[in-house]
């Protein structure tokens, strides 16, 4: 009997986008999957990490989270969940409620734990998927995210995450029968994968040092749900290793991103084509214009936006492109008046300069290089660095009088 999985990874309950709170946007993103479960059919949900943004998440996301596994697996009676910690979750916390969580069929991994020989005990991470007769369809290896120390051996972290899979499969092929799928879930970086630009929250989490190439899954892994990369794709080529990417946009580096779900079936001991569902989204994403643009052209643009409706939790985050060759102390406020009214929340004010025609060479060699160099110069150098551009005349005049100014009294408090 096939067992109908759904992966989805990243939810990041509790997440601020530039100080607005999206909890709507997780509510409606979790009602849709409840409907999600039961119109597919699912037999098993898997959660690839970070649940919670923080470590310490607030009561209302635990209340969140609480709540929707309590509807889904009421709505689904036979569902299956098996969720692991990522790196912005306390595996501590999130398996605190463990024993009344399998109450409801959900399994909560949020940590490896050594044996006394200090080896993994790799049946803590050995999750039998029921199907709907109580019998064991497949086997999952749920390993959490992993921090130097929670694998033995001292191989460095990629060779360490590694051996960590290729003993958990050993350990559950001794397990499995010839019929019996494995999956595995993972949250990790793995090598080569595509990042968010601006996207923090799934930056490199060890210095570098933790990338995963995709040879450290087993070719006896029917199917690997990864988690901690936003963006949803295949790794190392392999159609049956993949991220689900993130629910919700983390960033404007998202603007082209296709969140989805993934469906996978299983089929004996391997697994049908995965099929992708769209997430419908919420609250977008908005980047005007879409090309940074001179200030007054921006703020056409920005007048053109339609009018707010009163529904704000739905208006799009707005990102705002202004190419300047200067500072503009009023910009912000330019912006914001330009926008009064409109059907658009304003997330950030993203300023560029254009690239200087003439490049110069404003390197300075050392301390004494600069004892040679009078102020001005100096504030000039700082200035065309920055903007691209010279000091316009009223600032010169404006440094030229305050630097007067400061010899003045220095010479005075000399006297």
């Amino acid at each position: 009997m096939p067992l109908r999985i759904i992966h989805t990874a990243d939810w990041h309950l509790g997440q601020t986008f530039y100080e607005y709170d999206r909890s709507y946007e997780h509510s409606c993103f979790l009602e849709w999957l409840i409907l999600t479960l039961k119109e597919k059919d699912a037999d098993v949900l898997l959660i690839s990490g970070d649940i919670f943004d923080v470590s310490n998440p607030s009561a209302a996301s635990l209340r969140m989270f609480y709540n929707f596994l309590i509807a889904a697996t009421r709505i689904q009676p036979h569902l299956q969940v098996v969720c692991i910690a990522g790196n912005h979750d306390s595996a501590a916390r999130l398996e605190s409620p463990g024993a009344l969580l399998e109450a409801f069929n959900v399994k909560v991994i949020g940590s490896a734990e050594l044996n006394p020989d200090k080896t993994i005990r790799y049946e803590k991470l050995a999750v039998p998927l029921k199907n709907r007769m109580g019998e064991t369809e497949a086997w999952c290896l749920a390993v959490p995210f992993l921090r130097p120390g929670d694998y033995p051996g001292d191989e460095g972290y990629s060779k360490g995450v590694e051996s960590v899979y290729l003993r958990g499969v050993e350990y559950i092929n001794s397990l499995r029968n010839d019929n019996q799928a494995l999956i595995a879930l993972g949250h990790l970086h793995a090598l080569n994968a595509s990042v968010s630009e601006d996207d923090q929250s799934e930056r490199r989490i060890m210095g570098g040092l933790e990338f995963v190439p995709a040879t450290a899954f087993p070719p006896e892994i029917a199917y690997t749900a990864l988690g901690h990369i936003h963006r949803p794709q295949v790794v190392g080529g392999r159609p049956e290793v993949r991220y689900s990417g993130s629910p919700l946009p983390m960033s404007f580096s998202e603007l082209t991103y296709h969140h989805q779900l993934i469906f996978v079936e299983t089929e004996g001991k391997t697994i049908r084509p995965p099929e992708m569902i769209s997430i419908p989204v919420t609250a977008g994403l908005l980047s005007v214009p879409g090309k940074p643009k001179i200030l007054e052209e921006t703020i056409r643009e920005l007048l053109e936006l339609p009018e707010a409706d009163g529904n704000e939790k739905v208006y799009p985050y707005l990102q705002v492109r202004v190419l300047l060759t200067g500072p503009e102390p009023s910009l912000r406020h330019q912006v914001e008046t330009a926008i009064s009214g409109k059907a658009v929340r304003l997330a950030r004010i993203e300023v560029s300069y254009p690239a200087a025609e003439k490049k110069e060479n404003l390197q300075v060699a050392g301390p004494e290089d600069i004892k040679k160099i009078q102020p001005l110069e100096i504030f000039r150098r700082k200035y065309i660095t920055k903007y691209q551009t010279d000091v316009p005349g009223d600032l010169v005049e404006l440094f030229t009088k305050v630097t007067e100014e400061l010899e003045r009294n220095e010479t005075v408090s000399e006297g």
